[in-house]
Order: C-alpha cells, then sequence, then structure tokens
C-alpha cells in the first residue's frame, strides 16, 4: 500500500465562524483505493501558498511511501532543508497529512486508530467549551459583559459541562508582552466573579490568555484571579520564552497550561523541563501529528503533566484528538466546538453528551467527511485562519477584542 494522491479543501464555516475563518482539510488516497482524511491547523501564511507548502510536503516527504511508516516520514519533514528543527509551517502540513495517514491504517486493519497506538485507556473524553453568546446575545457585547458570560456558562453547565474558558483579559497585539490596564484586571475578576457565581462547584473555570502579557504583568493578573480558583491560567506570556513561564508558574497559585502554538516534542520538552506549565494543549494539526503527540504525552507523564488537546479548528483534528485522548493515561480534557456544520461536516460521528465524549469505535478516526458540504463552502476571504491586531493595548479607553476571527452575522 502507498500514498498516491492528494487532494486539498478550504472549506469556511458558516456565520457565526467559530472555529476560525477557515479549515484546511487534506484527503489522500493510496493506490489500493482507501481514503484518509486529515486537517492541518493554522497557518502563519494565507490557505494559498499554505496550500503549497502541504502540496510540497507531500509529494517531497510521502508520496509513494507506505503510510505505516510514520517515523520515517516525519524524520524527512523535520530534516527538511538540512534544519532538523521545529517548523511551524512545514510540521503544519505534515501534522495533517499524517492525521490522514492513521486514518487511512485503522480503514485498512478496520480498527479505530486509538486500537493501533496502544489500545483503549479511556472510555469517555472530559470535554470543555468556550463560552460563545447565547441567541439573546450581541456578539459585539458580548466579550465585555460578565453578566452575559455568567448566563453562557449556566447554559453549558444545564448541558452537562463540567469546565467552560473565556479570555477576557485585553487585546491580543503583535507587540507582544505588555502589562495589563488595571481596568483589564478588574473586567478579568469581574468575568471569574460572575461565572463562579453562576456555576458555583458544578465547572472549573479556565482562564484563557493567548500569549499577551509580560511575566510581571501576568504575575499581577492571576493573582488577582487566585480567589476563584480556575483550573488553569493559559499560555500568560508568549510560548518561545518558557523560563519566563515558569516564572509566572511559580508565582501565581494557578495552574499554568499551554500548547496550542508549539510543534514537536522539541518545544513541548522545553516547557516540561522548565516547570513552565503542568498542562499541556497541542492542536494536533499543528504538533506534529497523533504520533508525535503520543511521544508528547509520554513526556508528560514523566512530569505528572497532564494533555487537553486544543482545538479552535474543523472536527476533523477534533477526531484526531480524541483518538489520541482515548489512548492516554494523563489525559485532563480535551475542547470541543459544538455547532450544526462541525457536526454536519462529520456526519454527527463524535458528540459531547453530559459534558463527556466517546470516542467511536468506527475504522480509522471513525467519522465519515461530508466532502460535498466541505467543498460548498470554499473561503473566499483573504485573511489568516487567525490574526493578531496591530493596535496597542488602550489604557484610557479599555479594551474590547473578539479574538483572532471575530464573529461574523448569519
Amino acid at each position: 500500500m502507498k500514498l498516491q494522491d492528494l487532494d486539498i479543501i478550504v472549506t469556511a464555516p458558516p456565520a457565526p465562524g467559530w472555529g476560525g475563518r477557515y479549515w484546511i482539510l487534506v484527503k489522500l488516497t493510496t493506490d489500493t483505493g482507501i481514503v484518509g482524511w486529515g486537517e492541518c491547523y493554522a497557518s502563519s501564511v494565507g490557505p494559498d501558498a499554505m496550500r503549497g507548502v502541504i502540496e510540497d510536503v507531500f509529494g517531497r516527504h510521502m508520496q509513494g511511501e507506505n503510510p505505516e511508516n510514520i517515523e520515517l516520514m516525519f524524520r524527512r519533514a523535520y530534516s527538511s532543508g538540512f534544519t532538523q528543527r521545529p517548523d511551524l509551517t512545514v510540521m503544519g502540513a505534515f501534522s495533517g497529512l499524517e492525521i490522514a495517514c492513521w486514518d487511512i491504517l485503522g480503514k485498512d486493519r478496520d480498527r479505530p486508530v486509538h486500537a493501533l497506538i496502544g489500545g483503549r485507556m479511556n472510555a469517555h473524553i472530559r470535554a470543555y467549551t468556550y463560552l460563545y453568546p447565547l441567541a439573546q446575545h450581541n456578539l459585539s457585547d458580548f466579550w465585555t459583559a460578565p453578566d452575559q458570560a455568567a448566563e453562557s456558562a449556566a447554559e453549558m453547565v444545564r448541558q452537562g459541562y463540567t469546565a467552560v474558558k473565556f479570555d477576557p483579559a485585553g487585546p491580543y497585539t503583535m507587540r507582544g508582552g505588555h502589562m495589563p490596564g488595571m481596568r483589564d484586571i478588574s473586567q478579568s475578576v469581574a468575568f471569574c466573579a460572575a461565572i463562579r457565581e453562576a456555576v458555583g462547584d458544578r465547572a472549573d473555570l479556565l482562564f484563557g490568555t493567548h500569549g499577551q502579557f509580560t511575566t510581571a504583568g501576568a504575575i499581577r493578573l492571576g493573582q488577582a484571579l487566585e480567589p476563584y480558583s480556575p483550573l488553569w491560567f493559559e499560555e500568560p506570556v508568549p510560548p518561545d520564552n518558557p523560563a519566563e513561564m515558569a516564572r509566572v508558574a511559580q508565582a501565581v497559585r494557578i495552574p499554568v497550561a499551554t500548547g496550542e502554538r508549539l510543534t514537536t516534542k522539541a518545544e513541548f520538552a522545553a516547557i516540561l523541563q522548565t516547570g513552565a506549565a503542568s498542562i499541556l494543549q497541542p492542536a494536533l494539526g499543528r504538533a506534529g501529528g497523533i504520533w508525535e503527540m503520543k511521544k508528547v504525552a509520554a513526556l508528560a507523564e514523566a512530569y505528572n503533566a497532564q494533555m487537553a488537546p486544543h482545538l479552535y479548528a474543523g472536527p476533523v483534528e477534533w477526531a484526531a484528538n480524541i483518538q489520541l485522548a482515548a489512548s492516554i493515561p494523563n489525559i485532563l480534557m480535551a475542547e470541543t466546538i459544538e455547532t450544526p456544520f462541525h457536526s454536519a461536516l462529520i456526519k454527527g460521528a463524535i458528540k459531547v453528551e453530559e459534558g463527556f465524549i466517546t470516542p467511536p469505535t468506527a475504522p480509522g478516526l471513525g467519522i465519515e467527511v461530508d466532502e460535498d458540504l466541505a467543498r460548498a463552502h470554499p473561503y473566499l476571504g483573504t485573511g489568516l485562519h487567525l490574526e493578531m491586531r496591530d493596535e496597542p493595548c488602550d489604557y484610557q479607553r479599555g479594551n474590547a477584542f473578539q479574538g483572532g476571527a471575530p464573529a461574523t452575522e448569519g
């Protein structure tokens, strides 16, 4: 069996657009006619340029190869250009292709992927969700309204979720780490207070940031949040400096989590070695794929750390996350995005029920991709999947920022 053909579909989720501006789906076909699906998470170049990278990685390192040879193909891509170091774009391309290889292998053997990477350790995976606006909420006002966030949290808990994430702490700016304004700290505290009041002890609070603070600023903010006992303080400083993130972890009594912007065991190992975080959040469509993150899970186990796969993408990456989560002993929880489009794209193959996900037992990733639906929603925009803002932190009027891909009206 050899990898033969590649097809790339760039799909834009309909309004409000939860999951980013577009999802890059890859379809691999073997010379025996088996089809495998994968997803390349985001990228630092646009989808047209990324299409060229994916085609190059496939043609150069994978086409004509037996899909069993995951390690061989990984080392080829990791070493490309005489580098042998993490490369976010190349590994983003490889990761989606690698996921598709596992889908092929599972289908060829009539077994789910988790059965091929250690078997089923977990019959149910704890899910968490971001807090999104409810039908009665305004798409623009929601992100700075603690009372609306509390209403959303209460509804998610009613649906069975035991953990909810939110990130009200100010802008994501390309200028790098900044010191949060006092009004940003006050707003973050107000969110925590309102959500904790709404859910009590029925759900954990997951406080999200995206590496936007200086070390001192992250410590100020984190210490202000301690009375509400969040389960994690996500990526409080840029993840390219594990030593500074470790300073935050030592100064704040909230577990630090990071990982969505990291790739390969090399970068995750540095986080563990410095004590920068005790919860790792790999995005499998970027971080190296299923096999590489199985290795990272083993590294994390040795450091008594846990895994919480990240998801701000489509349901194919979600399916890969669940296959990994089913096979490892140190899974904490897995992010999920529940929209009708996410569900329809994989024909309802994976669901959150009472706050938990049951890993599918169907072959491969356990999903069936609705290819016609994916092609019927092409991405026609010019933006990246997620984008930083150019403007700096506003210390006079406060900060209101919906994230890297603002919601769109239906």
